[in-house]
């Protein structure tokens, strides 16, 4: 008969209050460390409400940072003080531990006050974010595939992929989508919103610091995803005046006569490389990357009109050209979106026209 196993004594372990006392200490040095480390070394600090932001992520991860050392420390702990040893029966069991209200209490209580204190935080903030100013320049970012469309009250046409406002004003910015779901991030200004198709979203800021500073994507949107980058200047409130004047004068001067005769083949395959091949190959119609192969596109037996059904004669691949297509097949921006001068077009369409027997 199979002697009766003898469960080890309960209690806490030796040195148990000793490892709560460094763990403890371990915790007030890292979170002294985390309040006072200047986030904006690392990473500045180009807008309001950065700042407040810093000091929910300082929070958190104070918080954060004690549930990790404590749980570590005493899983670690309690591994090697309870662990099997070499004088252990083979049916030696473990201490048997049911039923606990004080430390249920406790551990119920504490979480509770935990993500409480975090959420009135987040939320005072996120309060605070609606309802600042924010409508001394409102404006919209549009995000498709694979670009940021940015529109502003007094301009005519859009802006691709270049976010212009003045230091020191308040800005209303609506994101939303034409296509799939991307996301607007600037980490300088520590604000994100995902760009949803039919849902338009509100991001308020004042940029402080003049500066340019990346517009990325963090939403998988397609096969150009890590490409969907834009720039965000914060210029000084003349410059910001002077680029307004530019856009001004060169989207007054958007339209005029296309002279196709003048195209240069040359200075078109320059621009097709630039502009075009991340979309197109040189193939027949049917090699698709985004869009469909151009290689052949006046004499494609398998395709002989355009993609808007007409003919490929010059003037209707320079529609194309100055207006996007829309369509079963996909989207293509409009000469605006591809920052397409006249010049530009005539050379693409000497260009693309020519390629046919080579």
């Amino acid at each position: 008969m199979a002697e009766a196993s003898v469960p080890r004594r309960q209690g806490l372990g030796p040195w148990f209050w000793t490892v709560t006392s460094a763990m403890t200490v371990l915790n007030i040095a890292v979170g002294i460390f985390i309040v006072l480390f200047p986030i904006g070394t690392l990473l500045p600090e180009a807008a309001d409400p950065a700042g407040q932001i810093d000091d929910l992520f300082k929070f958190m991860s104070v918080i954060g940072n004690a549930i990790f050392v404590y749980v570590t420390g005493y899983l670690i702990y309690f591994c090697i003080v309870w662990r099997r040893r070499a004088c252990d029966g083979p049916d030696a069991i473990g201490i048997q531990i049911h039923d606990n209200p004080k430390l249920e209490t406790w551990w119920t209580i504490i979480p509770v006050i935990l993500v409480a204190t975090i959420a009135v935080f987040s939320v005072r903030i996120w309060m605070e974010l609606q309802n600042q100013l924010g409508d001394v320049l409102t404006m919209e970012a549009v995000g498709q595939q694979f670009k940021y469309e940015f529109r502003y009250p007094k301009l005519k046409e859009s802006v691709f992929d270049e976010m212009h406002v003045p230091v020191g004003t308040p800005v209303t910015l609506h994101v939303t989508s034409t296509d799939v779901i991307h996301s607007f991030w600037v980490p300088e200004v520590r604000l994100k919103a995902d760009m949803v198709p039919g849902l338009v979203q509100t991001l308020r800021f004042t940029p402080e610091v003049i500066g340019k500073y990346p517009i990325i994507c963090t939403e998988f949107c397609g096969t150009n995803h890590s490409s969907m980058r834009a720039t965000l200047y914060v210029d000084s409130q003349q410059d910001f005046g002077r680029w307004l004047a530019a856009q001004f004068k060169e989207q007054g001067q958007g339209g005029g006569t296309i002279v196709l005769a003048q195209g240069v083949a040359d200075n078109g395959r320059v621009l097709f490389g630039q502009k075009c091949s991340t979309c197109h190959s040189l193939g027949p119609f049917t090699q698709k990357i985004v869009g469909p192969g151009l290689g052949n596109l006046a004499h494609d037996p398998d395709h002989a009109d355009l993609v808007t059904g007409k003919p490929p004669t010059p003037r209707n691949v320079a529609d194309i050209l100055v207006n996007g297509y829309s369509g079963p097949i996909g989207v293509m921006p409009n000469r605006h979106a591809n920052a397409l001068s006249n010049s530009d077009i005539s050379n693409l369409v000497a260009y693309l026209l020519s390629l046919h027997g080579k």
